[in-house]
């Protein structure tokens, strides 16, 4: 029991690097009896992707039912952020691309996949998850579908008894709790992930494409600590590093390991009530970011096409550049929606520049070979920028309205969110 206490007492950021350090030593010195152990991240992420659809329906559904007319959001500012942010990362990643040109070795192994035709079907799809089955999306993740009718429940709640209103809002009381037991376990599941990453993956199959690594990863870092902090401090005129640091600490690394946005959201929620944010518009823009919010799939998407153009030698102008950096934008808020993810949006973006599907299949190839690396990157950058631009917004709208924010102190606020179902 003393032990015990004395690990509640260390910080969960303490804990996770405990575990990490842990799980990279066994992986190392003994790593056939450590695969044993894989099983303990296989628990943490099912039980996090398991959680995170009924959290989100029950807090939606609680926090609009419970909403009080004339009471404002920030999702108007927070959905702009996302949509600059992820615009702005895609645009990064195409300059860079120029910059530092890469050709890449073509290899086989994605033809059978199904790659979205163009656009406009990337869309459809995402459209389509709008009305999808209730039980369907909850189900399968569709964060899109389940956001859709958790707004649509609470609506219909909004004029039914107070004693049913309260009872929904126990319901969420009671996810969020079971939530915080499951992170608790945060630390054996990462130390389970690194051993499964190291004995399974290992790195030497990257080394033949080390260029178009660090071209993926300085890409996606310059975005995390210069594009994002810019943006951040465009709107609240302050440092703008303590929230970026503490953002990437206490949700990027966990969605390194987990890579999945979708498990991620309850580590997402946990910080955001620790920042003191508005439960009403977190509930919301957290779910949202997972599915739209897309900074690290709109620089693979440009990185990896523009690397099929320079290998095939075409010929690419400053117009057509840009109108890529749009389409990656547009693309990264579908990748949710259309099965394997941001890598099989690489067809679309590449039938740009003309070059036929089966070369670009031969790309998304390439893209499962280091996809170890580029979808750990990729998901840390989406989910720690979904919790920064939700929290932007709110210190933003409070300093509109007079109230003293500061930033280098944001992660120490003890001032609980405006919580409706216990006013």
């Amino acid at each position: 029991m003393k032990l015990l206490k004395m690990w509640n007492r260390i910080s969960l950021v303490k804990q996770i690097s405990i575990g990490l350090v842990l799980g990279i030593i066994l992986a190392v010195s003994v790593p056939e009896a450590a695969k044993s152990l894989t099983i303990l991240g296989s628990l943490f992420v099912g039980a996090l992707k398991a959680i995170a659809p009924v959290l989100v329906l029950f807090l939606v559904m609680a926090s609009i039912a419970q909403h009080k007319s004339g009471q404002r959001t920030n999702m108007k500012s927070i959905v702009f952020l996302y949509l600059v942010g992820t615009f702005l990362a895609g645009l990064v990643a195409v300059v860079v691309s120029f910059i530092f040109p890469v050709n890449i070795i073509l290899t086989q192994g994605a033809e059978d996949l199904a790659a979205p035709g163009n656009a406009v079907e990337v869309i459809k799809t995402l459209v389509l998850n709008i009305v999808d089955n209730p039980v369907n999306a909850l189900v399968n993740g569709n964060y899109i579908g389940i956001l859709a009718w958790a707004i649509v429940l609470g609506l219909a709640l909004r004029n039914a008894a107070d004693t049913t209103k309260t009872l929904v809002s126990n319901f969420s009381d009671a996810v969020s709790k079971m939530v915080g037991w499951v992170i608790k376990f945060a630390p054996l599941g990462i130390m389970g992930l690194v051993i499964e990453s190291i004995t399974t993956n290992g790195l030497s199959s990257l080394l033949g494409y080390g260029k178009l690594l660090a071209l993926l990863i300085g890409c996606m870092l310059f975005v995390a600590f210069v594009v994002n902090p810019l943006i951040v401090f465009a709107n609240i005129r302050q440092n703008p590093y303590p929230l970026v640091f503490k953002c990437i600490k206490e949700s990027g690394i966990t969605a390194f390991f987990t890579r999945s946005s979708a498990a991620n959201i309850p580590v997402n929620m946990t910080l955001c009530e620790k920042l003191g944010l508005d439960k009403d518009t977190y509930s919301v823009s957290i779910p949202l970011g997972a599915t739209v919010n897309m900074a690290g799939a709109a620089v693979t998407i440009s990185v990896l096409t523009l690397a099929a153009v320079h290998t095939l030698g075409i010929q690419v102008d400053i117009p057509t550049a840009i109108i890529l950096s749009v389409l990656a934008a547009v693309c990264a808020c579908g990748a949710s929606g259309v099965a394997g993810g941001s890598l099989l949006l690489i067809p679309l973006a590449c039938s740009l520049f003309g070059i036929p599907a089966d070369v670009a299949m031969q790309v998304v190839g390439v893209g499962f070979i280091i996809g170890v690396l580029q979808d750990s990157f990729e998901t840390a950058l989406n989910s720690s920028t979904d919790v920064l631009f939700t929290a932007t917004a709110e210190y933003k709208k409070r300093l509109k309205e007079g109230e003293k924010v500061n930033i280098k102190k944001a992660f120490a606020i003890k001032k609980p969110a405006k919580n409706l179902a216990n006013s």
